[in-house]
Order: structure tokens, then sequence, then C-alpha cells
């Protein structure tokens, strides 16, 4: 099992005003203290965008770069030209993948506009586009479905299997949270997946999420999501099906968290070690 962490986990991410920052020298020694040998890019401009500096960087810690995340406004074919930059610095660095998100335009994940069928058709063409630049550079692409863009409903995630042939990143906690089972997808879709984020979430938190009551980021502010194990997503039911599947590709542990300036530092690690355990007991690991 190739096991990768994510700087999310650590309460970095792309949202402006999403909490405290902490420097990626004190988020990369823990993945490494952790026993994790890769990780995720993370947010724009968080790590070096200059492939040889990234590559020094990730060295220093022992970490190879597993891929990155991209949220870009996938229903305008502008977004191809990010996309690409994107993929050649993946590839540069030696990464596996690329992980498209299909975003609003709008900053955060709370506000989310309806597309139109000639939106929709778009958004399937241009992920289209951007698998085949990303293919060039020898990386595969995948779409996430995530709370917040135009693929979150399980209507939605049906609706791209069926219009697209990308495989999915089988975000356990952005599924649950979008409506979808991921133990169902899994199980009903096994070819499908391409990647995998393990997250572990607070059904009651993720109910209000769906329901409209409590919006996205104030939800996680809230501790929506936890360590594996102790949330409501049937980690080893998933972590199953896809190993029975024949799925060789990386898990990524993600726990997305926000740290407001009294939060301690050491809790992303400490969660992290603690999904590490529950992982280590599903899998007979040490």
């Amino acid at each position: 099992m190739k096991l990768a962490g994510a700087p999310i986990s650590w309460g970095v991410c792309e949202v402006p005003g999403w909490g405290r920052m902490l420097d990626r020298a004190k988020v990369l020694s823990e993945m490494a203290e952790l026993g994790l040998t890769a990780t995720e890019l993370g947010p724009p401009e968080y790590l070096p965008t200059d492939p040889a500096d990234l590559r020094a960087l990730l060295t220093t810690y022992n970490l190879t770069l597993v891929g990155g995340f991209l949220a870009v406004p996938l229903h305008d074919e502008s977004s191809v030209a990010e996309a690409e930059r994107t993929a050649k610095l993946l590839a540069s660095c030696g990464a596996d993948v690329l992980v498209l998100a299909a975003a609003t335009g709008l900053d955060g994940y709370d506000d989310r506009p309806a597309l139109t069928d000639e939106q929709w058709v778009t958004l399937i063409s241009t992920a289209a586009k951007i698998r085949d630049i990303a293919a060039e550079h020898g990386l595969k692409t995948v779409l996430h479905p995530h709370v917040g863009t135009h693929v979150e409903t399980q209507a939605e995630v049906e609706r791209f299997l069926r219009d697209s042939d990308l495989p999915l990143c089988l975000d356990t906690g952005h599924l649950m949270i979008g409506g979808t089972d991921p133990v169902a997808l899994a199980e009903r879709y096994p070819q499908r997946i391409g990647h995998l984020h393990l997250k572990d979430v607070r059904a009651d938190l993720a109910d209000k999420v769906r329901a409209g009551e409590l919006g996205y980021a104030e939800a996680v502010g809230q501790g929506m999501y936890v360590p594996l194990g102790q949330g409501d997503v049937d980690i080893e039911a998933v972590v199953g099906f896809v190993r029975q599947a024949g799925y060789d590709g990386w898990y990524v542990l993600e726990q997305d968290t926000a740290l407001s300036e009294q939060s301690s530092v050491d809790t992303p690690k400490l969660d992290t070690a603690s999904s590490l355990r529950h992982l280590n007991q599903i899998i007979g690991g040490p």
C-alpha cells in the first residue's frame, strides 16, 4: 500500500481566510517523522513552483511527490492553460496524478451556482482536454467530486461517470458530505477509481452542510473531519473493495483541517498518527 500525506491535514488550504497556515518546514518534517514517504502538492505556491527548488525541498525530507489538487472552472475552457502549467510542474517532479475539481470560479466552497446543460458539456470536454495534455506529460488525470464544486451531489457524480471516461478520485469524506455513499461507489464502480483520498467525517455535521444549515468552512472549523475510525465513514469497507478490485494507486491520508490562532499546532500530527494506526489495523500493518 502506497501511503501519502497532504498539506490540508495540517490546515494548509487555498481558500482565502481558511485559517492559520503552518510553515512548510513543520508540515513536511512531521510527515517524514510519521513515516510517510510522499505528499500531494498542496495549494498554489505553498511549495516552490520552480521544479528544481521543489525537488530539492522534498528531498530534504525524503519525500516524493504524488500529484496535486487543482480546482479550476472546467466549464470555462480557459482553465486548460492553468492545468497545463500544473501538469508540467507535477511531471517534472516525478508525480503520478493530476487531481481535478470542477470549481465554480468563486472563492471558497460555500456557494454553488447552477450550470446550464451547455456549460456541463463544456465541463466534460475541458476535463478531457486536460486529461490528454496531462497524459502527454506522463500523468493520469482524475476528477475529484468535491463539496462546493459542480460535481458534488450523487446525481452529479453519476452524471459525470456516464458522460466522461475520466476515473475518479474517491474522496471518502467529500462524497459522503455531498450525499454519495463512498462504500457503495467503491463497490459499484471499482474500475473507475483512479486515486484515493481517505477521510472520515461526522455524519451529524455533514448532514447539516448538505441541508444548507451550516456552511462548509464553518463545519470544518467545528471538526467535521476526524481521524480515520472516529467518524461515520466505513473506511475498512472502502479499502477492502478497492484492494479486491486490484487498485494499486496511492492512499492519501487527508483530514481537512482549519486551524485558528488558538489551535494547538501539534493536533495535525497527532490526528494523522491516529489515522495511520487505524489504517494499519485494517491492512494488518505494524
